[in-house]
């Protein structure tokens, strides 16, 4: 049985009932997950035995990882999603590609997908989609009025707080760094937690310039724990040029988290924003 504190990590613990259960015969006998907070959503409803699949992306909690995998969720394919004979599919508007998913319906499967906009009204749906697939939504309404109180609380934490740091996401797993602009889940964040996006100039992802970085300033840097290895470690990290300019370099200021917990926007999200707004708050001061 997988233990509450692993799976709601820097969040405040929740009642046994989200972790127990058995199936519940109007959900889907065989749910294949696409994306890491919607698979966290299935562990805590206690709907894993439900479970057949999910995308690489799902690496939280650790049962996920010996799950079958599909792929990454936006470079699936029919055959592989099909393979594991599932009576639904629930994933995010961020999974596909369409003709993919079309597929999967054609074929009689169930799909159900949320709408990704970095919101905390993309959490809930979430929740909500994942306790009417598994049929456990008396469980998801509970999960969910316990996430909205941490929510509710984080929230007014963070505009206690005096300092609005300036702050960067570099996103930086694979070639070359992309810095985080408007419309990017990076961007909700560093908002949610009290940050201020010094990249505003456009939506997206650019490539990391040290144009663009004299030009934003930034007091802090965000990056992934994935994103720090692929670059050779944080001493690598801070030998970069184009960071060599920001205040943040100065302080060698920077915040890091794994990836799905990060950018994830699942049930962690409370906890997630509660220490990136202490870490950036302790790191300006």
């Amino acid at each position: 049985m997988i233990e509450r504190r692993h799976l709601l990590r820097g969040a405040a613990a929740l009642p046994l009932s989200f972790a127990l259960g058995q199936v519940h015969a109007a959900g889907a006998a065989r749910i294949v997950s696409l994306g890491g907070a919607l698979t966290e959503v299935v562990y805590l409803l206690g709907a894993q035995s439900q479970l057949v699949g999910t995308d690489t992306t799902s690496l939280f909690p650790e049962a996920a990882l010996k799950t079958a995998k599909v792929g990454y969720m936006r470079q699936l394919s029919a055959e592989g999603l099909l393979s594991l004979r599932p009576d639904a599919v629930v994933g995010t508007t961020e999974a596909g590609p369409p003709v993919v998913l079309d597929q999967v319906r054609s074929a009689g499967v169930r799909v159900e997908l949320v709408k990704a906009d970095h919101t905390w009204d993309e959490v809930q749906r979430k929740v909500a989609a994942v306790g009417r697939v598994a049929g456990r939504e008396r469980e998801a309404a509970a999960l969910q009025a316990d996430l909205d109180a941490q929510w509710a609380a984080v929230q007014k934490s963070v505009a206690a707080a005096a300092l609005r740091p300036r702050a960067i996401f570099i996103l930086s797993h694979s070639g070359s760094p992309m810095v985080a602009g408007t419309g990017t889940a990076a961007d909700a964040l560093i908002r949610f937690a009290g940050g201020t996006n010094a990249i505003t100039q456009f939506a997206g992802y650019r490539p990391l310039t040290a144009e663009a970085m004299a030009s934003a300033a930034p007091e802090v840097l965000l990056n992934s724990t994935q994103g720090i290895e692929a670059l050779g470690g944080e001493a690598a990290f801070w030998q970069r040029p184009e960071l060599a300019l920001t205040p943040a370099f100065r302080r060698k200021a920077l915040v890091t988290m794994e990836a799905s917990q990060l950018l994830g926007f699942g049930p962690r999200l409370p906890g997630t924003v509660r220490e990136i707004q202490a870490r950036m708050q302790a790191i300006t001061a």
